[in-house]
């Protein structure tokens, strides 16, 4: 019999529309022979809605309360008798699903509070739990952590309205250039290279107008190198590494999603064999170190001297047909349609263990 798997795209994010091209190929590449789809998208202002076809689907870049497609028939998702289930709200309706494979990238999908909410629902999911999901997010707690294991990432100063930091200390501790960027943040943006006094009181308030934490963090001249990785904690894989060879004066958001030649990607990376072997371990350490599981891409700097950087995790990475995560794979073996069900076989393995974890004391007396 077939997995029914919901597929959630969109959500309260600057990230929505990044979100429906992926999950456009998500659904595209789905194994119909093994799992029966079911779209769910979040819209802009968070409302939930079932989409009954891929075609409404695919004409549609952005999900909205005030503009909805026809079909788009308002849902939630509810659990009845330990099994979760989307009721349709106007029909009084519900569906059984066995499985959720959330493409949310950015706040509302990637920072924990989706995950959270499946659980309570009992319902499977694809991807990092609530904490690694919440560590990805937030760069600053991922950067205490990692630089407590020993894992090299670049220098950084927390800022926030009630603790403001002057340019020129920041030089002082960071040198110059030096980046800004939200701690709680997707794909480059809020993100900006800080040259002078005045870009740095032009641009501060601007990335703090999206999170209340930001980091300035010190500028690494080296390569962009990424890697994927999936699996449970204890026993993940990684894929062979790729390389961003931005054409703009860093990865920004306009270079990723704008500008068709806003960088070239190589896949694999142009490295040694020891190069390409450090990557792919210090790729699995940071997953584990952060606690994830089921995916995650990390992401690189390497410098001239062959000395190598996290610069960061993505929990929910891009999932078009010409995204890093599934594309590295692909470099690795892994076609993206045997990506897809690998994910979804992860997520329903860890939903198995973590049912047996008891969580009422009549069970724990009884035994």
């Amino acid at each position: 019999m077939r997995k029914k798997v919901a597929l959630i795209f969109g959500g309260r994010s600057s990230e929505h529309e990044i979100s429906l091209r992926s999950i456009k190929n998500v659904y595209e590449a789905l194994d119909k022979a093994k799992f029966e789809p079911f779209l769910i998208g979040i819209s802009l202002q968070g409302s939930w809605y079932h989409i009954s076809d891929f075609d409404t689907l695919l004409k549609t870049k952005a999900l909205s309360d005030n503009q909805l497609p026809k079909n788009a028939q308002a849902c939630s998702l509810i659990c009845r008798n330990s099994q979760p289930q989307f009721l349709l709200l106007d029909k009084n309706v519900t569906f059984h699903v066995d499985v959720a494979f959330p493409v949310l990238h950015g706040t509302f999908g990637e920072d924990g509070t989706i995950q959270g909410y499946f659980k309570m629902m009992n319902l499977p999911f694809v991807g990092c739990g609530v904490l690694a999901s919440s560590i990805g997010m937030d760069k600053e707690v991922a950067k205490r952590l990692m630089s407590h294991a020993g894992i090299a990432n670049a220098k950084s100063v927390l800022i926030t309205n009630h603790n403001p930091v002057s340019y020129s200390a920041l030089v002082e501790k960071l040198g110059s250039p030096f980046f800004v960027k939200p701690a709680n943040s997707g794909s480059s943006v809020g993100v900006y290279k800080i040259k002078t006094a005045a870009d740095y009181d032009a641009k501060l308030p601007l990335a703090l107008s999206y999170d209340s934490k930001v980091l300035a963090e010190e500028f690494i001249e080296g390569r962009e190198i990424e890697c994927s990785v999936m699996g449970l904690n204890d026993s993940p894989k990684s894929s062979l590494p790729g390389e961003i060879i931005a054409q703009h004066e860093f990865y920004s958001y306009d270079a990723k999603y704008l500008d068709d030649d806003g960088a070239k990607i190589q896949i694999p990376a142009e490295l040694t064999s020891e190069q390409i072997e450090k990557v792919r371990a210090l790729a699995i350490k940071t997953y584990q170190v952060l606690g994830c599981d089921g995916l995650t891409r990390v992401d690189f700097f390497l410098k001239k001297n062959g000395d190598l950087f996290v610069n960061e995790i993505n929990t929910i990475p891009g999932f078009t047909n010409i995204s890093m995560y599934p594309k590295m794979w692909e470099a690795t073996g892994i076609k993206y349609a045997d990506l897809i069900t690998e994910l979804i076989g992860f997520a329903v393995k860890k939903s198995e263990v973590e049912n047996k974890i008891q969580f009422s004391l009549e069970a724990l007396n009884s035994n």
